[in-house]
């Protein structure tokens, strides 16, 4: 007997997702602007159709803690649709557009299609996931031993020369909001692994040139 599919034929995600947005109204934001803000009420869900948007907490400080990026097809806000306070900051990390969407409009959606219950559902299930593994990475684990982490899970596969670059540019000032340490000891890690011949920077771009040594 076959396994049965992740997802029924009519509850592809994206098609969802797509459909979904194409009912919204469609709004840019600048890099840098700030489409959410902890501790508000708010009821819109956005999904990106260009861009990338940030999801991160900040305290009073000024310090930040980076919970994750979003694409296109990817949405954020979905946590504050029972009603209660939005649970973190999200921010444009380039120019991006997004299609806005009302409670009301997602509601109606899920009582025509209920299986997109299930898509949502499987996000909040992940998301929960994610933010657990952060959780026990901050209380656990060093700061190199979050650099390795990271740096594994932004890296492509490897090439013909078994290099790895990693999916995106990124600053060490975005690599510190993501592992809550400062811009310096990422530039010294950085740079003690550079000089140890485990990564490169070209173009800025980061390579990792071979396995990252568990300790340093």
């Amino acid at each position: 007997m076959p396994a049965p599919a992740a997802w029924p034929p009519d509850t592809d995600p994206d098609t969802h997702i797509e459909a979904l947005a194409a009912q919204g109204v469609q709004r840019r934001y600048r890099r840098g602007a700030l489409l959410i803000q902890e501790g508000d009420t708010g009821d819109t869900l956005y999904i990106v159709r260009q861009g990338r948007l940030r999801a991160f907490l900040a305290d009073d400080s000024g310090k930040e803690l980076t919970l994750g990026t979003y694409g296109p097809l990817e949405y954020v806000g979905e946590m504050s649709l029972d009603g209660g306070p939005r649970s973190a900051n999200v921010e444009a990390a380039e120019a991006s557009m997004c299609s806005v969407i009302s409670r009301a409009t997602l509601l109606a959606y899920i009582a025509a299609h209920p299986e997109f219950a299930l898509v949502l559902m499987a996000r909040l299930i992940r998301r929960a996931r994610l933010a657990t593994e952060s959780a026990r990475s901050v209380a656990l684990i060093d700061v190199y031993g979050r650099l390795v982490r990271l740096l594994n899970q932004m890296a492509q596969v490897p090439d013909a020369r078994g290099e790895r670059m990693l999916r995106e540019r990124i600053t060490h000032q975005a690599i510190a909001q993501h592992l809550a340490c400062s811009r310096e000891m990422v530039s010294r890690l950085l740079k003690d692994l550079e000089s140890g011949g485990y990564i490169a920077v070209r173009e800025r771009w980061i390579w990792l040139l071979k396995t990252l040594p568990a300790r340093w």
